[in-house]
């Protein structure tokens, strides 16, 4: 099971606005908005929903016990080696956003 500062923190590390993950997962915002809450009753499917799609974007979820330290947590994906991004002297006005 994942926690509500769990989502809270994968959306914003991947810059991902409430309405673009109930979207992309096919929810109301209204659900997204009450599980960011911790309100995790009445739909169990929505929460699988939102972990399947935050974790397709690159998110990890850390459960307590597999750190060190520290509970549950959040992390990116490392990326694969054809996702290197721009490279520096690649970088100009045109894919500036």
């Amino acid at each position: 099971m994942i926690s509500a500062t769990q989502i809270r923190g994968a959306r914003a590390m991947i810059g991902m606005s409430i309405e673009e993950l109930a979207a992309a997962s096919g929810l109301p915002v209204e659900t997204v908005t009450a599980l960011e809450k911790g309100d995790f009753a009445g739909e169990p499917h929505a929460l699988f929903d939102v972990r399947s799609t935050l974790e397709a974007h690159g998110i990890i979820f850390l459960s307590s016990g597999n750190q060190d330290e520290g509970g549950p947590g959040i992390r990116l994906r490392a990326r694969t080696s054809s996702d290197d991004g721009i490279r520096p002297e690649n970088l100009n006005a045109a894919n500036d956003d």
